[in-house]
C-alpha cells in the first residue's frame, strides 16, 4: 500500500490517498508524479516591460496558477491560458477577473485570497505576457 499526500494552491488542507495495486501501477504513479514535479520547476515567462503590475501578476501566477495551468499557461489540470486563449474566451477583462474571484468547476475561488488589485494584476499578466 502506497500513501500519497497531495497539497494544492498553498492550502493547509491536504488529501491523503492510499493507493493499492501492482508494482506496475505504483511505478506509473511515481513516474506521473515526477513528470508533474518537473513541470512545476519551470518559471513563468519574464515580464519584458517596466510595468510593476505585470511583475506582480507574474509572481501571483507563479504562486497560485502555474501548478494547474503550467508555468507557461499551456494547460495541464486546468485549461490552456496562453497564446490568446483567455482573451478569446473572455474578451472583457472584467469577465476573467470575475472568474478568478469566484472560481469554477475544479478551479478554486481566489476572491478571498487576492485583493482586487492582485486579481487584476494576474489577469493582465495572463492576457499580456502569456
Amino acid at each position: 500500500m502506497l500513501t500519497v499526500r497531495i497539497e494544492t494552491h498553498g492550502s493547509s488542507m491536504a488529501r491523503i490517498r492510499r493507493v493499492a495495486g501492482t508494482a506496475c501501477s505504483r511505478f506509473a504513479l511515481i513516474a506521473g508524479m515526477i513528470v508533474v514535479l518537473a513541470a512545476c520547476g519551470d518559471a513563468p515567462p519574464e515580464v519584458l516591460s517596466d510595468d510593476p503590475v505585470l511583475a506582480e501578476g507574474r509572481d501571483i501566477y507563479a504562486r497560485n496558477c502555474a501548478s494547474c495551468h503550467s508555468p507557461t499557461g499551456a494547460g495541464g489540470v486546468g485549461p490552456r491560458l496562453n497564446e490568446g486563449a483567455v482573451v478569446a474566451a473572455y474578451p472583457d477583462i472584467a469577465e476573467q477577473i470575475a472568474l478568478v474571484a469566484s472560481g469554477r468547476n475544479n478551479m478554486p475561488a481566489f476572491g478571498d485570497r487576492l485583493t482586487a488589485e492582485q486579481q487584476e494584476a494576474v489577469a493582465r499578466y495572463i492576457r499580456e505576457v502569456l
